[in-house]
């Protein structure tokens, strides 16, 4: 299956480190953020986990829900969770999903259609295509995917600056430039007349192109 932003993020019940979950229920009126990982006790994705546990305060203050997935199942997260805290100083703090049957990973085209068998049994180089960022907005609409080689570990941060654009261009018809970033200048969206603008924008903007009007980021 493959899925473009502004899909539906399919839903599915999956067990977790936290119970058993919906996901459209268990994201509510939120934001959420679904990253993979091809197998516990893999090096690079300990490293990841340990560094969103640490930055999890900054996704809650956006109100986005962080939830983690691998194929292995939940005892060996549980343990894979004592090596994160042992090496990277902070333990997993938001749910992992255990996709022992691959159902979550199949629906969000992460592993082909007709893996199955033992996931014990699975080397990390079988789960490579496991290792995806999906953003879901409360609209359960996906609004950004990523998908990163086995070699290289995933910016979050990058994901937060993100995060901040996309919530900002929910509320206001505006654009976010190249390396945008919290309480920058914004572009008026095109989709905006310059009659609108100026009603939203009584000050006027800076223009170096009729197509580029630049304004300083909306409040609220």
């Amino acid at each position: 299956m493959t899925l473009a932003i502004n899909d539906v993020a399919p839903d599915f019940e999956a067990a977790t480190t936290e119970g058993k979950i919906n996901f459209h229920n268990w994201i509510g009126d939120s934001w959420a953020v679904l990253f993979s990982h091809p197998k516990d006790f893999t090096p690079v994705c300990t490293t990841e986990l340990g560094y969103m546990a640490k930055i999890k305060p900054e996704f809650d203050r956006r109100n986005v829900k962080i939830i983690g997935l691998s194929v292995d199942p939940l005892d060996r997260h549980s343990g894979w969770a004592n090596d994160i805290k042992e090496t990277q100083g902070y333990a997993p703090n938001y749910p992992m999903i255990a996709d022992i049957d691959y159902n979550v990973s199949k629906l969000y085209g992460m592993l082909p259609a007709p893996v199955s068998g033992d996931p014990l049994q699975r080397t990390p180089a079988d789960n490579q295509t496991v290792r995806n960022v999906f953003v879901v907005g409360p609209d359960k609409k996906i609004k950004l995917i990523l998908i990163y080689p086995m070699t290289t570990g995933r910016n979050f941060d990058e994901v937060l600056r993100v995060i901040d654009s996309l919530q900002l261009t929910a509320r206001h018809k505006v654009s976010t430039p190249v390396n945008w970033k919290q309480g920058e200048d914004v572009i008026i969206a095109g989709s905006v007349s310059d009659d609108e603008a100026k009603q939203k924008y009584p000050e006027g903007w800076h223009a170096p192109k009729p197509y580029i009007r630049i304004v300083p980021q909306p409040k609220g």
